[in-house]
């Protein structure tokens, strides 16, 4: 094999930890990305995680990226590989010229390892062993032994490292002591045993800004206090019950009486799924903003009820924090797989809100929003976020709120209103032409604006009916009010290229942050392409208008079946053909080089001038 020069780059490259789940690594993994970022360098991390509790393997990827590329990139430059599970795969994924950093305390057969990178060896369990003699020390300290031996390696400040370990056990003197000593046991020896720093190095910088680092689901859960809600039900299921343990905490500082002490809300942990979403459209009934947190197999539970949101008109929200399916699926790995199942959920013809948030700034935002579009539209809204926005940690702008913003209830009759002379009060009677009638909170009225809720067909006065035009009436009427929904919901967002060009791209969700780097890629390619990151369903009209502005157009997204694109050609009659299905669907984050070379390639074929063109 021939001689590889060794990567060398400064504050730009890709770091996985290769470990084992219960080992203690994630905190020190996740200390190693926060110091970074007191580097003033901003970082994209992913935990890439087992279902199971323990025993097998886990990764966490940190990309460095001064130029502040926050999608997956792809490849390693720096493999920390501490699992012999998956050494061959790890020792695989190293960019030629990448390093391979491993525990030197037993020896290596050479085959083991690559020509064409840097192998570096520090005996870990030796220095813990020697050091320690408690088992469970041995195991936690060797983590932060071998963050001591990368800060020498990478040349990174050791203070600020000491700083966030200062931070993190404030008020454990003990524990911080120990952790510091531990960190300096790693840089001590590397300095002294080791070229340091090799070819990647950490230079201090200031291109954070002001952004904050936050997971997507504390950011919905935070905009689900903003937005009103009070409360929440739900079951647990991965990847979304940190939704409602974040509300929890969130509730717990900002939802108590400031006078009595008293909690001004309610979270409720049903038996399953189908309670959850029952105790929630019953609360909505009531009044309450309420919503619950699931995934794809708790949507597929929920359904029933979420037909009789749809068809009652009884608003709430679902957060859905979408994993791989179907079924059980791969419960720790992201998709964007329940697109078609949340916009058609439930038997019957029905179409539900969308929402399609692309970071925890938006997921805050769209949560928020979701209440009032709720409330507005009398129906079930979907914020549809997915374990790369949810569990990760991700830098994205500061979270902004205006205080003198008003909660919008939309079309609720009051008890004066019932009284005024005239005033004809129908449940399901739509005196403005927009789909959306009026209705009454319970006890609005002593004996004015009552009505029966149902799942069964009635007429606009909520009585029971099943006759056919009746029927019809109120269906089409349902039609009307999705169709007033598409300039309520957040419009696409539209970027052209730098030259006029023939296609676009359309892409939703966690799928931006690569999709915005693989615009470069796909540039210094020689290729252009306008852009629609679409933020919402239904549709607004300028996905159709982008669509026939554009011979073809990729559709990007991270599922088998191409939903979204299903989704579009479903709803704007556009023929198929136009519409190129770019897929990802492994379960990891979709990269920019995946998407600059699926398009690029695609690109490419379209420029190869055909053979009888050439000899004519």
């Amino acid at each position: 094999m021939s001689v590889q020069s060794p990567i060398s780059s400064v504050n730009d490259f890709v770091v996985r930890f290769a470990n084992v789940n219960g080992s203690g690594s994630a905190s020190a993994n996740e200390l190693f990305a926060r110091s970074i970022l007191r580097h003033g360098v901003p970082v994209s991390p992913r935990n890439i995680f087992p279902s199971n509790i323990q025993g097998l393997p886990t990764w966490y990827e940190v990309r460095v990226t001064e130029d502040g590329h926050l999608g997956a990139r792809g490849g390693v430059d720096l493999m920390v590989a501490m699992n012999p599970q998956t050494w061959d795969k790890d020792v695989a994924s190293i960019e030629p010229g990448g390093y391979l950093f491993y525990d030197s305390t037993k020896p290596m057969p050479t085959s083991k390892f690559r020509a064409d990178i840097t192998v570096i060896g520090v005996p870990l369990t030796a220095i813990t062993n020697s050091t320690y003699t408690d088992p469970r020390q041995r195991q936690l300290f060797k983590n932060i032994i071998y963050l001591g031996a990368l800060c020498a390696l990478l040349d990174m400040d050791p203070k600020l490292v000491e700083q966030l370990i200062g931070e993190q056990y404030k008020g454990k003197e003990k524990l911080l002591s120990s952790n510091v000593h531990a960190l300096h046991l790693g840089r001590d020896w590397a300095l002294q045993n080791l070229k340091c720093p090799i070819g990647l190095h950490v230079k201090k910088s200031d291109k954070v800004g002001d952004r904050i680092f936050m997971e997507g689901n504390s950011a919905a859960a935070l905009g689900a206090v903003y937005g009103g809600a009070t409360v929440c039900a739900w079951y647990p299921i991965t990847p979304s019950s940190s939704v409602a343990e974040a509300f929890t905490s969130h509730c717990k500082k900002l939802r108590h009486d400031p006078e009595t002490g008293k909690a001004r809300y309610a979270i409720v942990q049903g038996e399953d799924e189908l309670a959850s979403i029952g105790i929630v459209i019953g609360a909505s009934w009531n009044g309450a903003r309420a919503f619950t947190a699931t995934s794809g197999p708790g949507i597929s539970l929920m359904t029933e009820f979420i037909g009789l949101s749809y068809f009652a008109e009884i608003p709430a929200v679902i957060m859905n924090i979408q994993r791989a399916g179907p079924s059980t699926g791969m419960p720790t790995r992201t998709q964007q797989c329940d697109i078609i199942a949340c916009a058609y959920a439930s038997h019957g013809d029905t179409k539900h809100v969308l929402l399609f948030p692309e970071d925890p700034a938006e997921a805050f935002e769209f949560a928020a929003q979701s209440f009032d579009l709720a409330d507005r539209l009398q129906t079930m809204i979907f914020l549809m976020l997915d374990l790369d926005i949810g569990m990760n940690h991700r830098l994205c702008r500061p979270l902004k709120w205006d205080d003198a913003r008003q909660y919008d209830r939309g079309k609720v009759m009051t008890a004066q209103m019932l009284d005024e002379p005239g005033r004809d009060f129908g449940r399901y009677l739509d005196v403005d032409g927009d789909g959306i009638p009026y209705r009454t909170y319970p006890g609005t009225h002593p004996t004015k604006g009552s009505f029966f809720t149902r799942g069964t067909s009635r007429d606009r006065y909520a009585r029971y009916s099943e006759e056919g035009a009746i029927y019809a009436d109120n269906m089409q009427r349902l039609v009307r009010k999705f169709e007033t929904a598409q300039d309520m919901v957040p419009r696409p967002l539209q970027a052209n290229a730098a030259k006029p060009t023939k296609y676009g791209v359309i892409y939703f969700g966690s799928t931006a942050p690569a999709m915005d780097e693989a615009i470069g890629l796909l540039e210094a390619r020689g290729h252009q392409l306008d852009r629609m990151r679409i933020r919402a369903f239904p549709f607004h009209s300028s996905v159709a208008s982008f669509i026939a502005d554009h011979d073809f157009v990729y559709v990007v997204e991270q599922n088998r079946d191409g939903q979204l694109r299903q989704l579009i050609v479903n709803e704007n009659g556009i023929d198929p053909v136009r519409l190129v299905p770019i897929l990802h669907y492994d379960g990891t984050p979709i990269t920019a080089r995946f998407i600059a070379n699926a398009i690029g390639d695609h690109q490419d074929h379209l420029k190869v001038t055909p053979l009888r063109k050439a000899v004519s």
